[in-house]
């Protein structure tokens, strides 16, 4: 359901590790309007109401933030395939960030393989690419804050790091319980509060109903453009070789007002915005890929299994294969096999839990104290993306085990990544809105979100809370109170979203889903998949044989190709199609790809590796 899993802790804003942007250069439009931007993209900012539905015309507006990654043919070419729309997940991803640092590869993947400049397939189809920022994340205005400067921000971080995560220790239900509800509580009633002189609070409108309606908006106007692109080329076509009857050009790219379908591709939450999307406009569906797929009736109404039933099934496959691979290549390796070195581990945990661990100060590092929510965040985030994680995992531990706490605080202190102020900040002071730049919200907004739409969690009191845990931490010993911990930030929310769809969520869409799931995910399990796609006739379930959240984790050529045959002809994978990844944890590569793939395994590669990037191993 959830991707976000980097610690309560000040980080700079992930867009301004790529290149700085001034989107107030762009004046939001009711129609697209396309800037150049971030060296070979375009941005557009679309101005739509924030209450959809509200029939006087009135009411505030919002601009959403798009980026949009040119196809390699223009739209007037017949091999123009349209655009893909793509959700991270989240809640609370941004789109725009996504596309600066995936675009290219989900191109390459979507893309035919022939070379539009060489080969005249014209069968073969080349998509845009565009990512959007939903409501209240990032350079999406209005946008929102929680706290009144960016010092109370970071201070509150600072103090939430200290008090450690639930089941860190005695105390921690008390401490994250009364922390949350100060937050919750204040936080949510500042949303849900309209500004002097307006009819809308913005906490009402930030949930995912409005979201999948702005998605109708965004391939209306994009058709829009698309068709204006089309008349200009019409025009230069029929001075330069005469008048075509036909209006060939201009008759392909037409828009067809109030019809245009969607082509998404959504990860994690991004599968339940296109559910959500699929139940409420399902004649508006030209593909839907959905890759880690979040179970709608457990989201909205706390109905159906838990979301983290496999999540200990992974971690204990990090025995398997630290057992696999042996001391050179696993830290943690014990002569004894799988029990042998669980045992360590369990040791160690008990250790940490009894008695934190001092580790001074290095010459690249101050001192720091390993605590038992390390031993959590380190093993979450392993879970996650075991291909990177577990041999982290691995390092880390191995050396806890032997008493060395160094490699351990140098992750855990680099995952603090500071905060430089930008010249306006410092010039208008540290308490100033200037020192409050997209992207510092990012945690905050998945929880406005989330807990707008899972209203059931809002009125949860303590007692039912801890019921909810314990059911959790039943299911994951391992990400039970993680899991918890993320739910909590719902209880005593105020701002329930105005415009709910409540089920059923089914129905028969324009054309079959694609949902993609891994053997075992820590947080969308497989069986989500299977749960949803019978809630959506004709629609086929992809597996990934491999460990970790959404096929990101590991590269498949077997997935990447399912999916670019998908998004170019429409056809679903065969019933119970299983792909193998082509890498395994610690074990490396496990297949040689064939050269024609050379560039979708690059891609492949890339995506995974982008976990790193996001500073979160």
């Amino acid at each position: 359901m959830l991707t976000w899993w980097k610690l309560p802790v000040p980080t700079i804003s992930t867009l301004q590790i790529i290149e700085p942007f001034d989107w107030n250069h762009i004046t939001p439009s009711t129609s697209i309007h396309y800037h150049d931007c971030f060296d070979g993209f375009q941005c557009a900012r679309l101005d739509v109401p924030m209450d959809y539905q509200r029939s006087d015309g009135r009411g505030r507006r919002m601009a959403l933030a798009l980026t949009r990654l040119p196809a390699k043919v223009p739209a007037t070419d017949p091999r123009y395939g349209g655009a893909v729309l793509i959700n991270p997940g989240g809640p609370g991803g941004s789109g725009v960030f996504q596309v600066l640092r995936s675009g290219r590869n989900l191109q390459t993947i979507v893309d035919a393989d022939a070379n539009p400049d060489i080969e005249l397939d014209e069968t073969a189809k080349y998509f845009d690419i565009i990512g959007f920022d939903p409501r209240g994340v990032n350079n999406t205005t209005p946008g929102f804050s929680c706290f009144p400067d960016l010092f109370s921000q970071f201070n509150w971080e600072m103090q939430t790091e200290a008090d450690g995560l639930l089941g860190a220790g005695e105390g921690s239900l008390m401490r994250n319980w009364q922390r949350n509800q100060a937050l919750a509580e204040g936080c949510s009633r500042a949303l849900a509060t309209a500004s002097d002189g307006e009819d809308e609070a913005l906490g009402h409108h930030m949930n995912t109903p409005p979201l999948a309606r702005d998605m109708i908006e965004i391939i209306e106007r994009q058709a829009e453009w698309r068709g204006k692109q089309g008349k200009i080329e019409q025009k230069r076509h029929d001075k330069k070789n005469g008048y075509d009857a036909e209006q060939t050009i201009a008759s392909r790219t037409r828009w067809n007002q109030g019809q245009e379908k969607l082509l998404f591709w959504g990860r994690s939450y991004g599968t339940l915005l296109g559910t959500t999307f699929a139940t409420m406009f399902p004649d508006r569906i030209d593909r839907m890929l959905l890759d880690g797929v979040v179970n709608v009736e457990r989201y909205y109404h706390g109905i159906g299994p838990s979301s983290v039933v496999d999540a200990d099934a992974i971690f204990e496959r990090f025995f398997l294969y630290c057992d696999q691979v042996g001391p050179e290549l696993c830290a943690m390796y014990r002569e004894g096999g799988v029990a042998a070195i669980k045992e360590v581990y369990q040791t160690l945990k008990e250790s940490i839990s009894n008695t934190t661990i001092a580790v001074p100060a290095s010459a690249t590092r101050g001192p720091e104290v390993i605590t038992p929510t390390d031993l959590k965040n380190l093993v979450r985030v392993a879970m996650y993306q075991p291909m990177a994680g577990f041999p982290l995992l691995a390092q880390h531990l191995g050396q806890l085990a032997l008493g060395n706490g160094s490699s351990m605080a140098d992750w855990k202190q680099a995952s603090r990544t500071p905060y430089y102020p930008s010249l306006e900040c410092q010039q208008a002071g540290p308490f100033s809105r200037e020192c409050m730049p997209p992207g510092q919200n990012e945690l905050y907004a998945m929880s406005a979100i989330m807990c707008s739409d899972a209203d059931f969690l809002g009125v949860m009191d303590e007692g039912g809370f801890v019921e909810m845990w314990n059911d959790l931490r039943k299911d994951s010993t391992m990400l039970g109170d993680y899991w918890a911990q993320l739910l909590m930030a719902c209880t005593g929310w105020k701002a329930p979203g105005k415009w709910r769809v409540d089920g059923p969520y089914t129905a028969n869409t324009s054309h079959p889903l694609l949902f993609v799931s891994n053997t075992l995910d820590p947080v969308t399990p497989l069986n989500s998949a299977h749960t949803m796609s019978r809630h959506f006739p004709g629609s086929a379930v992809l597996q990934q044989e491999s460990e970790g959240h959404t096929t990101i984790a590991a590269p498949s050529l077997c997935i990447a190709a399912a999916i670019r045959k998908y998004f170019q002809t429409g056809e679903l994978p065969l019933y119970d199609t299983i792909c193998d990844s082509d890498m395994k944890p610690l074990l490396g590569s496990i297949k040689t790809q064939d050269v024609h793939d050379e560039k979708v395994y690059a891609a492949l590669i890339d995506e995974m590796n982008q976990i790193r990037g996001k500073g979160l191993l």
